[in-house]
């Protein structure tokens, strides 16, 4: 088991006190890009064109760790 699916086995069991830099090492290992250059928010983009926003500021807030478990797994 490598690193990110660590950190994405950590985000299911507890979706507290995560960093925009742990949810980009999951995305890189998982095939998504993001866009995030000096604004407020990073956005994930899935290859089929799904997107999620997330709040750079930390703490990021569960109910965003959800959705993007969700976005990973293709819901």
């Amino acid at each position: 088991m490598n690193a990110a699916a660590k950190l994405l086995a950590a985000m299911r069991r507890n979706p507290r006190d995560w960093q925009i830099a742990d949810l980009q090492a999951v995305a890189r290992q998982h095939g998504l890009n993001w866009r995030h250059q000096k604004s407020s928010h990073c956005v994930f983009v899935r290859g089929d064109g799904r997107t999620l926003s997330v709040p750079a500021h930390r703490p990021i807030k569960p109910v965003y760790i959800r959705k993007f478990v969700e976005l990973i797994d293709g819901a």
